[in-house]
This record gives structure tokens, sequence and C-alpha cells, in this order.
């Protein structure tokens, strides 16, 4: 890391209690980390503790909901990498974080990546103008590269997830056989995507303000 800043190491209860803390206002957290890191889980569980006095305190933004889709990425000869940095629409993410920042909106409507068919559904969830606390979650959010390096300065607040890869080698084996896939299939998908992409988030990120291990 080129950053001499260093990472807050914290639990998932530590984390939900310091933004319980945090003053009234429009707060955009990043929360990342590598595929199967646990992203999805978290934020839905974070999420949930802060709207336990409040319905509309927080609300998760999935960055999946930015994937292109199979038939650009067919044109483009990148489906094979779908899920990797290239294959994601980041000027549309930066645009939403702009109008979320902005909160001049009675409310926004996002897309929602549906794994089971594969395709971003538009508009598939709401974040109304009450909420304070937007938590975004996504492989990519604190990379170190361009596009993704536009997206830092949109966040008030970043959290790593950090896993082993042997970790992360288990889950995605048992989320690819959760999808019928054989055992060719499933080598291909982990060694030639998923746990590159892992290495690169890994590597490759800025330091975040809150790091989580997920390992366990």
């Amino acid at each position: 890391m080129i950053s001499e800043k260093t990472s807050q190491r914290c639990s998932e209860a530590q984390l939900v209690a310091h933004l319980s803390a945090l003053p009234t206002g429009r707060h955009l957290v990043a929360l990342a980390g590598p595929p199967a890191s646990g992203k999805s889980t978290m934020a839905n569980a974070i999420v949930e503790k802060l709207n336990a006095n409040r319905d509309d305190r927080a609300a998760v933004i999935p960055m999946d909901g930015f994937h292109y889709d199979d038939q650009i990425l067919e044109a483009r000869g990148h489906r094979s990498r779908k899920g990797a940095p290239h294959t994601f629409d980041v000027g549309g993410l930066q645009h939403m974080l702009i109008r979320l920042k902005q909160r001049d909106e009675k409310e926004v409507a996002i897309p929602v990546f549906d794994r089971d068919i594969e395709i971003a559904r538009a508009g598939a969830a709401i974040v109304s103008q009450q909420v304070d606390i937007v938590v975004v979650e996504g492989n990519y959010l604190l990379l170190n590269e361009e596009p993704w390096s536009c997206l830092h300065n949109m966040f008030d607040l970043t959290v790593s997830i950090h896993v082993a890869e042997a970790v992360l080698r288990k889950r995605l084996t048992k989320r690819w056989e959760g999808y019928q896939l054989n055992g060719d299939q499933i080598y291909a998908k982990l060694e030639e995507n998923d746990l590159p992409n892992g290495r690169l988030v890994l590597e490759n990120s800025i330091v975040a303000d809150f790091t989580i291990d997920s390992s366990g």
C-alpha cells in the first residue's frame, strides 16, 4: 500500500455501534472485500440492526447491480470474466452515489443483481430520502486503480473484509456446487476468475478505516 494510513480492526458488533453513534445526516459507507467474503450477508445484518429502532435509518446498495449485461460482455469477449473489475458500469455506480450523496430526491431507485438468472434488474429496490446510512457493498469499491478510484471520495466511511484465501476457496466451491456446476466448471470459475479477482481486491485496495476478519 502507498498510503501510510492504518486500518482499525473491529468486529461487526463494534462497527454497528460506531455507525449507530453517527450524527444525523446522510453517510455513505463502503463495505468491500473479495468474492465470498460475506459482504452481502454482513451488509444486510448491519442494516437490520441499525433499523431495529427506526425502519428507515439505513439501507443496502449492492455494487453487483451495476454488472454489464451478458449481451454486452459477449460482444466484448468478456463473458468468461464476468465479475472482474472491467465488467461493471463504474460510471453508472458513481452517478448513483452522487444522487444519494446530494439527498435532494424523495427516493432513488437502484438496480439489484439476480444471481439465479445472472441479470441485473433495474429499479429493483428503493432508497428513500429519510435514510441516513447507506451501506454500499461490493468487491472493488476500494480498488486502487481507475476507474474505481473515482469512487473513493464518495464514501464517508470505509470498511474492508479480510478472508484467508483457503476459506474463500472453500466458500466459492460450495457456492458453485449449489448451481450444479461440475468439477471442471468449478475449477475454471475459481482459478480463472474468482480467486484472481479476490487476490486483486486483497492486494490492490486502499487502506480502509476499519477492517473486519471474516475467516471464521
